[in-house]
């Protein structure tokens, strides 16, 4: 069962740019996986229905002994999170700062922190950036009642000008580096993920359904081996809500047709499931758990701030799944063996590109590779029981991808129609 056909619903995370941004790097980044492999590969442009909430897209490649073709949906959100976006700052700072302070005090804050330290202080970098620019506007604003106590200009009208330029010089301050600081942008992520774990975005919920039927009905009627969900970073509770939703269509989903993998990459699970509200997402968490039709690949990476490492995105919810428990396999990725030194060097402190790193082309050979899992001949679940083998794929000496052919021994009574327990594998 060498994969000739694979079908790949990609699931955004808040991410505004949305598909224009996406398309454009998916396209750079597939040239550059070509170039390293030496492939043939081609890209169509993106289509979609009218109502907007996807685009699809085909990818033809080429090696030495094989060849794809993937067909690849993008699962769009960018209008709904332009929507939050278009908040009035007041009313984006209100919120969060309420919301972030209801999860120091539920204690929720303090099971971040014990989950993952790194996580728990990228989410807090935004409300401590927040308070020193509110220093430095209180600072200014002080500066000029002086100077109005200076002219002889005393009382409310002292007060009330202060406060006027506090609030003009923060707005200033909010706005001009908001491009470098992304305050706003993470203060209505941060909104947005409470409400969701709460219940109270309907919005999402009808396109989680949705999006749901489309796989349901991807998985009946498509020739592919397989059907790989990818969620990255926001995408991975919310691929997992549309697995788990499929589910509840179709029980038989990965029973017939395809093979079903879902792929979460850099996800943040706990911001919806340490909520003591969000006892559905630990339900369904605990389904996909013991699902003997689904494969469940977690990809995490330590360098990696704005995900969750080491964690297991079951057992760390509380959620005991028993000897029935067969998901996730959880694999560690170290960005250090797939990017080369010198470009490493230039963005490892750089949050946002390290997070999307899990979705950019390889600048070394690696068994961890994004376009190797969407345009590769190998299965997902192989690609991670054997990497070794699964690179050798890669090769263009023929006796050396006969021997990993041999060694992956892809055939009706392969490893890949087994189910293994759910272990932590290393790439490399």
């Amino acid at each position: 069962m060498r994969v000739q056909h694979r079908h790949v619903i990609y699931v955004q995370g808040y991410d505004p740019r949305g598909l224009a941004q996406y398309y454009r790097m998916f396209r750079t980044e597939l040239r550059k996986f070509g170039r390293l492999y030496n492939l043939a590969t081609t890209v169509s442009r993106p289509k979609g229905p009218p109502d907007g909430e996807s685009a699809s897209w085909t990818i033809e490649t080429a090696g030495d002994g094989w060849q794809t073709r993937t067909d690849y949906d993008f699962l769009r959100w960018e209008d709904l999170i332009q929507r939050d976006l278009a908040w009035p700052i007041w009313k984006t700072l209100a919120y969060a700062i309420a919301i972030y302070w209801r999860l120091v005090f539920s204690g929720t804050m303090g099971r971040f922190w014990s989950a993952h330290w790194r996580f728990a202080t990228f989410i807090s970098y935004p409300h401590i950036l927040l308070l020193n620019e509110a220093i430095w506007s209180a600072g200014v604003a002080w500066a000029f009642g002086f100077g109005l106590q200076w002219l002889g200009i005393h009382g409310f009208l002292v007060g009330a000008s202060a406060l006027a330029v506090f609030v003009a010089v923060l707005g200033t301050l909010l706005k001009t580096t908001e491009n470098l600081s992304y305050l706003l942008y993470l203060m209505s992520d941060t909104i947005f993920t409470w409400q969701f774990s709460h219940g109270q975005r309907p919005d999402w919920d009808a396109r989680i359904d949705r999006f749901a039927r489309h796989l349901v009905t991807v998985a009946q009627t498509s020739d592919a081996q397989e059907i790989v969900l990818v969620g990255h970073s926001s995408g991975s509770f919310l691929g997992s809500e549309i697995l788990a939703s499929a589910l509840k269509l179709d029980p038989e989903l990965g029973r017939h047709g395809p093979r079903m993998v879902l792929l979460t990459l850099g996800g943040n699970m706990p911001i919806v499931g340490f909520h003591r509200a969000a006892t559905g997402f630990r339900d369904n968490l605990r389904r996909l758990a013991i699902e003997p039709s689904i494969d469940w690949i977690d990809c995490q990476s330590r360098k990696d701030v704005m995900n969750f490492f080491p964690f297991d995105p079951v057992a760390g919810h509380g959620i005991d799944a028993g000897k029935a428990k067969r998901n996730p396999t959880i694999v560690p990725v170290r960005f250090r063996e797939i990017i080369r030194p010198e470009h490493y060097e230039r963005f490892r402190w750089k949050f946002f590109r390290v997070h999307f790193q899990f979705v950019m082309a390889n600048e070394r050979p690696h068994a961890y590779d994004f376009y190797m899992i969407v345009c590769g001949p190998v299965p997902l679940k192989e690609r991670v029981n054997q990497p070794a083998a699964a690179l050798a794929m890669a090769s263009t000496e023929p006796q050396t991808r006969e021997n990993a052919w041999q060694k992956l021994d892809l055939g009706p009574n392969s490893a890949l129609n087994d189910k293994p327990e759910p272990v932590i594998r290393r790439l490399g």
